[in-house]
């Protein structure tokens, strides 16, 4: 689910940031004493430097601390596209917010208006079984041990579980509601692979049935929010 593509170096001098938070394991309570603390947000540049021949990066990513930024617009086409990964984001339980600026909170109200029934089938179904494919393969080669096997698994059973709750109730539940349950249904995915397989099926079934989300995003309040957006980081404005 890695959505940093395009990265750039543009300095921290060159964007304002208008929501970060600590998301992955974190966020979902899932994190143990080893487990990185990763981080995401969303940043806009200067207006001014859109203007010209040359637009500047969309993405930032570092390390020491795990860190990826994404730039307003490109944050807004992941989201429509329903990107498990970024769409977190404007989702996250307020403890794992570290910045919220008031176009950040605008961002966190509009968080609806970007979800549809198709890209959240698509995106979530799609890395679920991505993940499969990870188990399965790496089980049948014995490349991976089994702690790694379990992650995939544990991956795998969120993906659906988020998937098919945003689904059914148009909200995207990012803590898990029982880790221990999760962990030990991973435990034993990981040892037998071909359990995923009932369980992608269940989730297929499920996001047939009639849900809460339209069949398409509304674009509108996120063209609008970007206008805001570069409108205030205008100069001179």
């Amino acid at each position: 689910m890695n959505a940093a593509s395009n990265t750039s170096n543009t300095s921290a001098a060159s964007h304002t940031v208008l929501l970060e938070g600590v998301v992955g394991s974190t966020a979902y309570g899932l994190a143990h004493a080893g487990s990185d603390v990763d981080r995401l947000g969303v940043f806009a540049v200067p207006t001014e430097r859109l203007f010209g021949l040359h637009r500047p990066g969309e993405s930032m990513v570092t390390t020491a601390p795990d860190r990826t930024l994404h730039e307003a617009a490109k944050w807004c086409r992941l989201a429509l596209s329903a990107n498990p990964t970024a769409s977190e984001l404007v989702w996250l339980p307020d403890d794992c917010y570290l910045l919220r600026s008031p176009l950040g909170e605008e961002l966190i109200a509009i968080r609806g208006s970007f979800l549809s029934e198709r890209a959240v089938r698509s995106a979530y179904l799609g890395y679920a079984t991505q993940q499969f494919r990870k188990l399965s393969a790496k089980e049948e080669r014995g490349e991976a041990p089994p702690g790694r096997l379990a992650k995939h698994a544990r991956h795998l059973l969120r993906l659906l579980e988020q998937g098919v709750h945003l689904h059914r109730s148009g909200e995207l539940r990012i803590r898990v509601e029982d880790p221990e349950r999760l962990r030990a249904e991973g435990e034993r995915m990981a040892a037998r692979p071909s359990l995923a397989g009932a369980r992608l099926a269940a989730a297929e079934e499920a996001f047939s049935a009639p849900g809460a989300l339209p069949d398409r995003p509304d674009e509108r309040p996120a063209e609008s929010w970007l206008r805001t957006v570069r409108s205030s980081l205008l100069v001179g404005a």
